[in-house]
């Protein structure tokens, strides 16, 4: 399950020739639900709210929508529509995964990560939602689920509407444990992500 992320490194995307328009959000490095996020449909990251609001609601009532099971995403009344024609991409530096009360950060091998996503525009606002997957036989000590991250061959096929279905591909994720203060989400600054000496 992915409820909490970071993403700060903005320029490593535009290095990676993707184009950044105005109204992103900054370097984030502890982004909750309802926040903005910024999401990938083509070639360009736009702001989105996390948490999907399919074209049929009506009001923001409710829990959000943040996260959408890989298993059932093309069923699920919720996604369904937005898994047929509303595809996107999730950047993330990394994501956090409590275990026993203690939070964990959790990184990629290569940096930065690319999770599977959906998108749609109810309520006059574009918004998303994180696609999750079973856990890896290395992360399930942590946590059941996590994101439905893509390897880059991968990134292009989900957005033009392949079924990728299964566990995430990307494996040698890294992590340890981070402050307890992430659990506010209040807090946001550099020093969450740093690790902390549990022995």
């Amino acid at each position: 399950m992915c409820g909490r992320y970071a993403l700060f490194s903005v320029d490593l995307l535009r290095n990676l020739g993707v184009e950044l328009p105005q109204g992103l959000p900054p370097a984030r490095y502890n982004i909750a639900p309802t926040q903005r996020i910024a999401i990938r449909r083509k070639e360009s990251l736009e702001p989105a709210r996390w948490g999907l609001i399919p074209h049929w609601k009506k009001t923001l009532d409710g829990p959000p929508l943040f996260n959408a099971r890989v298993e059932t995403v093309a069923e699920k009344p919720s996604f369904r529509d937005a898994y047929q024609s509303g595809r996107c991409v999730v950047p993330m530096d990394g994501y956090y995964e409590w275990k026993d009360s203690q939070p964990h950060f959790v990184t990629g091998p290569d940096g930065l990560l690319w999770a599977a996503g959906l998108w749609a525009s109810g309520l006059g606002q574009l918004s998303a939602t994180v696609v999750t997957a079973a856990a890896t036989e290395e992360m399930e000590w942590l946590h059941h689920r996590q994101p439905k991250f893509l390897l880059p061959d991968e990134v292009q096929a989900w957005l033009a509407g392949a079924d990728l279905g299964g566990p995430t591909s990307v494996r040698g994720l890294s992590t340890y444990p981070v402050d307890k203060a992430v659990g506010n989400v209040r807090n946001d600054y550099p020093g969450l992500i740093e690790p902390v000496d549990k022995s």
